[in-house]
């Protein structure tokens, strides 16, 4: 080998050493020591085991103001590749607090941008793990330019193929706004997340407040609604993002995986499950578990709007979308948070192609001036808006209530159902027993002798001839009405007989979604 072969391996390894190097052993020993993984570690952490291929490892930052020439490092601050998931071709990006706090330069976003090029070309998945300062102030408009370019992307895959961010540390200013155009977001307990941080929101309004307060993992699982998961640690977060793409199709041209699984039809046990006194409550995650694989239940957004349930489960090996009333919380009812959270996951699955199970036990939308004042006429739209719009394969089971507007936003014939069954228990109306005889038969109960009796009596007789699924079975409202022991097996002939359903919605640009 000549001299000059051998001095251009030199060079190179070199260079391959000063890329794996990253910000030195110092801050990678800070990094471990704050009980967070390299961004190399998180790569081969999320691929399958020997996958992870690195690309334009040998991009550096090009500014050379500020002495930021004296500050170049291979990389940039990022990690971008492509690896195997489930032995699926995925695309993701790192970004390394090692090297320069992880802060966002020209160099940088082109790395991020030219693996999301890639991940579109290839219809495969991305997945962005977010671990930085913000943008690097030393190249100006530079750096908000590349958030541009990212957030651009983010909005032009949205739909086509699956994006999942993972807040492993800060993500602040406008770095947040790629999170909240991706499909889901997975947060650590040690992340944050805000437009403005804690330094910020003193100097100008006056209020003392914390990091994890003010953007913390719990705020944003509970409170605001931006994070669908949160995990202790890297490891645990990692694999979570592994479990919520094995129920994910490659991108909207293709089928999500059929994962072969235990069929555990607790359907019998139904009726012990779900009490026939509407007043009284259940875990509706009973339900769920009694009709699904064994095990498939995949909960999203665990901790915000517990009032509804959302997420994947697995029917027969194949993926569905769930969205259900939850009794305990509020007696299921509707209000803001419910119907955003339910509105964007059906829009989710509708993008995917993943067919909806909707169970249904609604006492009404969440009354009062809170809700009102808040918007509930523009959120609740949103509900009806996504299950009128999509055009997957829906499948409803009215259990018990199901009264009023709420019952047409779950999913009714009316938005589109394409096949409802009702339990023999099922109360489907414009509103309760007790409200309707109140209204309807006010003139009745103020001239009885006896009131309360009168009363009793319009409450039995209107329970008799209203308070029944058989009257919208009869209108056409309800195709079935089941035994809760007939209930998988029902669920999963109305999904194989909808498989190869094709349904076309008017040309347009889009619709305009209330907001």
């Amino acid at each position: 080998m000549d001299q000059k072969w051998q001095d251009s391996i030199s060079q190179l390894n070199q260079r391959r050493e000063n890329v794996a190097a990253a910000g030195g052993p110092d801050r990678i020993a800070k990094q471990h020591s704050s009980g967070k993984l390299t961004a190399r570690e998180r790569m081969e952490a999320l691929f399958d085991d020997g996958t992870f291929v690195e690309i334009n490892d040998q991009i550096a930052s090009r500014c050379s103001d500020f002495g930021m020439d004296k500050k170049k490092k291979p990389g940039d601050g990022v990690v971008t590749g492509y690896g195997y998931i489930h032995g699926r071709l995925a695309f993701a990006s790192s970004q390394d607090f090692t090297v320069g706090g992880g802060s966002l330069g020209e160099a940088h976003a082109m790395k991020i941008c030219r693996a999301m090029d890639k991940a579109m070309e290839m219809k495969a998945p991305f997945i962005s793990i977010n671990d930085s300062g913000g943008a690097r102030i030393e190249e100006g408009i530079d750096s908000l330019s590349g958030y541009a370019d990212i957030f651009y992307r983010n909005t032009i895959a949205s739909g086509v193929i699956p994006q999942i961010s993972v807040i492993m540390g800060p993500c602040a200013g406008g770095a947040c706004y790629s999170p909240a155009i991706t499909d889901f977001i997975f947060m650590t307990d040690y992340s944050q997340m805000y437009i403005t941080g804690p330094a910020v929101v003193k100097s100008v309004t006056g209020e003392v407040i914390s990091s994890a307060d003010l953007g913390g993992a719990a705020v944003h699982s509970s409170t605001s609604g931006v994070a669908h998961f949160v995990y202790p640690d890297d490891l645990s977060c990692l694999n979570g993002v592994r479990q919520l793409l094995g129920y994910l199709p490659q991108s909207n041209l293709d089928d999500s995986m059929t994962v072969p699984g235990v069929a555990v039809d607790n359907s019998a046990s139904l009726s012990s499950i779900v009490p026939a006194d509407s007043k009284k409550a259940y875990d509706v995650r009973n339900v769920i578990n009694s009709l699904v694989d064994e095990n498939s239940f995949f909960e999203i957004q665990e901790s915000f709007a517990k009032n509804i349930i959302i997420g994947f489960g697995r029917l027969d090996g194949e993926t569905i979308g769930i969205i259900a009333n939850q009794a305990l919380y509020m007696a299921g009812s509707l209000e803001i948070n419910a119907s955003d959270k339910a509105s964007r996951f059906i829009r989710f699955c509708d993008s995917f192609n993943i067919p909806l199970l909707t169970l249904v036990d609604v006492p009404a939308f969440l009354p009062g001036s809170q809700q009102e004042h808040g918007g509930i006429i523009r959120h609740g739209a949103k509900l009806l808006y996504a299950y009128s719009e999509a055009t997957v394969p829906k499948v409803s089971l009215i259990m018990r209530k199901a009264y009023g507007g709420a019952y047409i936003a779950m999913n009714s014939k009316g938005t589109g159902a394409d096949v409802v069954y009702a339990w023999p228990i099922a109360e489907i109306a414009v509103m309760g027993a007790s409200g309707a005889v109140s209204i309807i038969g006010k003139k009745q109960i103020e001239n009885a002798e006896d009131p309360a009796a009168k009363k009793e009596e319009l409450l039995n007789e209107y329970n008799d001839k209203f308070m029944n699924p058989y009257i919208a079975a009869e209108h056409g409202y309800v195709d079935e009405v089941i035994l809760p022991e007939e209930t998988r097996s029902k669920i999963a002939e109305a999904f194989n007989m909808l498989k190869t359903k094709e349904r076309s919605l008017p040309y347009k640009k889009h619709g305009n979604i209330p907001l």
